[in-house]
């Protein structure tokens, strides 16, 4: 019995030369607010642990310490609330999907012009 002979891998040489800002745009804006979501989740969730495992009282009082406030009891968590923290959050998630697509959709513009000059972006694919 013989072995069967390998295929040959078969290489294919791509330009790329341009980049469609449309599908960039809508692209760079529907990953921007999956991150967006991200930051709200992350800063409510990490604020949440946070009350949780006692930082917040661990924090208040080192202040009470170091201010020499032993009877008034300083609140961290009265002064930063979720409320503050999932506004602060959302306000910087929107802000980031705005920049992020507009970074994106610029980034793609100067692409297709440096591409005219240059020719673009070489690729090589292969067969595996």
């Amino acid at each position: 019995m013989r072995p069967t002979p390998k295929a040959k891998v078969r290489k294919a040489r791509l330009l790329i030369s341009k980049v469609d800002p449309w599908s960039v745009l809508k692209m760079s804006f529907l990953l921007s607010v999956a991150l967006g979501i991200m930051t709200v989740v992350c800063a409510v969730m990490l604020w949440s642990v946070m009350d949780l495992t006692g930082i917040f009282d661990r924090v208040n009082d080192l202040l009470a310490q170091v201010l020499g406030t032993e009877g008034e009891g300083f609140a961290v968590e009265q002064m930063v609330t979720l409320g503050q923290v999932a506004s602060f959050a959302t306000i910087i998630a929107v802000i980031n999907v705005v920049l992020l697509t507009v970074l994106a959709m610029l980034g793609a513009i100067l692409y297709n012009l440096s591409a005219s000059l240059v020719g673009g972006i070489g690729v090589t694919l292969t067969d595996d």
